[in-house]
């Protein structure tokens, strides 16, 4: 998986980076040579579905804390150490699919990886 592109960077490289924002992800979509590579669009897209999954969980959260005002402090207390524990979760998370790519081993994450998977190699 280590074999180097035009860039100069590797695709193991090449994967980490997709995981940095979503930015890298769509660019390495969307841009050839690096939509070319199944080992790059895999990253890519586990990138950006594990991104888009996450800002609308922590946006149902916060929705959920918002409705939860009402109900008192205790009740808001929970929801903002659900929210801290979910936020670390997915940077740790995150932190373990960036020293995947970078080690060239393709992790599939539970739900999404499969169809990411079928994506990359269409």
């Amino acid at each position: 998986m280590s074999n180097s592109n035009e860039s100069g960077l590797s695709d193991n490289s090449l994967g980490a980076i997709a995981y940095l924002t979503i930015i890298p992800a769509l660019f390495f979509l969307a841009i050839a040579p690096y939509n070319r590579k199944s080992y790059v669009r895999f990253h890519a897209w586990q990138s950006l579905i594990l991104n888009i999954l996450a800002l609308f969980i922590w946006w149902v959260l916060g929705c959920l804390a918002a409705f939860a005002v009402f109900h008192g402090l205790t009740a808001l207390l929970i929801l903002e150490w659900v929210r801290i524990v979910f936020i670390a979760a997915v940077a740790l998370l995150w932190i373990w699919c960036i020293v995947s790519a970078l080690n060239g081993k393709l992790l599939k994450l539970p739900c999404i990886g499969a169809w990411c998977e079928r994506q990359a190699n269409r």
